[in-house]
Order: C-alpha cells, then structure tokens, then sequence
C-alpha cells in the first residue's frame, strides 16, 4: 500500500553517487566535531539532514530517511541519557537494542537500506513488520524515544529550575507511557525516585566554553529541529499502520 501512494525509487547510479556523497560530508562533519557536546553534535546533524535531503519530484515526491545519520542521532541521546544516571538504564538499553537491530539489517545491503523506509517496505511486504524483533518496531521505538528528548528538552529549556522529577514524569507520560505496558510503567516511577536534580544534570550538560542561557538556547534550537523531523517521521509510521502499536 505504502508503495503505491509514494514513489521512492531512483534509478539505482544516482542513488549510490547520491549516498556516497552523504556519506563523506557525514564523515568528515563528525571528525571536526567530535569534542563538540551531544547536543551540538545533535544540531549539526539535523541541520545535514537539512541540507542534503533529495528534493521532492512534484509528479512522485520521496520520503528519505537517511539510516545512519538517524542512528547516529539515536546514539547521542543515548549519551543524554548516560548523563542522566542510571536510572535511564531500561530506557538506555531499549534504544541501544533497537540500534544495533536497524545497523545490523542495514549492513546486509547498506546501499539498498541506506533510506529507512526501503527497511520499512520490506518487511511489510513480507508481513514482518509487526513482529517482535522486527526492524519496524525498532525504528517506532526510537522514535518515540527521540519524542521524549524533546519533550525533556523543551520543558528545561523553559524552567530550569523545574525539578528535574517533574520534567521527566511529564515528559514520559506524554511521549512514552501511552505506548508502555504495565510492567515498563512501573519501572519508570522507581526510576523517576533516583533521578539527579535539574541543575546538577544541566551542569552535566553544559560545556567548558558555554553560559547557561547558550545551553538554553541550543536545547531550543535542537527541538525547533527535531519537531518538523519527527513529524515527518510520525507521518511514514502512520502510512505503514504502525503507529498505533504498543509494548505488552
């Protein structure tokens, strides 16, 4: 179904000159920024998805999500949430799981997998798409993950001093616990007791050579680019039926 309501190919030269491409601006952007803190590194990545983003076709627009930039991404707030503390570790190890699974698929055809919704289109043509341990549920599960950030992100960058309790509770309740059984449910209201206070973690946060009003700042600039990114996103899972799931 999803297949015939948007065409995605391209004629396969352009496609592997058109990555390979990514791939070396992705590389080279990484390696200058590597001292440069997660959430920067988040915005420049945004920011690439930006500007390389294939242009839409007016007679067959393309819905591209670039797999290892959007994995990399993933993996920064896994690093958010080292900072956390370990009361993040349920949710931590969920995101590394579902990482690892969309790497591992995507490198046994990195050319063809490249964009995350020829992963999507496999699998539901082979009607795995809903399985436990399929690709697709990773890649919903990362993204809801990524709405929890910014949910967090956006209610700190308002109130600082908001306790950091509250800050996550709300967040969870909004981007995650909609979607959690039970038993995740339960796990998160012990976690949200051993949480740091607010500013302890934003002093985790904050780089050597930044005010708070600059960690502010790119804590708004990172969720004013996750927004329109995710609902992008958001708007691929609803295509594939997919959005609705929940955990058991």
């Amino acid at each position: 179904m999803f297949a015939s309501q948007i065409n995605l190919e391209e004629p396969r030269t352009e496609i592997a000159e058109e990555k390979d491409t990514k791939e070396v601006e992705m590389k080279r952007r990484r390696e200058m920024e590597k001292s440069s803190s997660e959430i920067r590194s988040a915005i420049e990545e945004l920011s690439m998805f930006i500007k390389l983003k294939p242009k839409d076709n007016l007679d067959a627009p393309r819905i591209h999500i670039p797999t290892k930039p959007f994995l990399h991404l993933c993996n920064l707030v896994l690093q958010v949430l080292d900072k956390i503390g370990p009361t993040m570790l349920v949710l931590r190890q969920d995101i590394h799981q579902n990482i690892q699974r969309l790497e591992k698929f995507c490198e046994s055809d990195p050319s063809k997998y490249a964009n995350v919704v020829e992963i999507l289109k496999k699998e539901a043509s082979e009607g795995n798409a809903r399985k436990k341990t399929s690709c697709s549920k990773a890649f919903l599960w990362l993204t809801r993950s990524l709405d929890f950030m910014v949910a967090l992100l956006q209610r700190l960058a308002k109130d600082p001093g908001q306790k950091m309790e509250q800050a996550v509770e709300e967040s969870y309740n909004i981007a995650l616990k909609p979607w959690h059984g039970w038993i995740s449910s339960a796990a998160f209201k012990v976690a949200l007791k051993l949480l740091p206070d607010s500013v302890t973690f934003m002093n985790i946060l904050i780089e050597k050579d930044e005010t708070y009003d600059n960690l502010k700042e790119e804590m708004q600039t990172l969720t004013s680019l996750l927004v329109p990114f995710l609902e992008e996103i958001h708007s691929i899972l609803r295509l594939q039926g997919l959005d609705m799931l929940k955990s058991k």
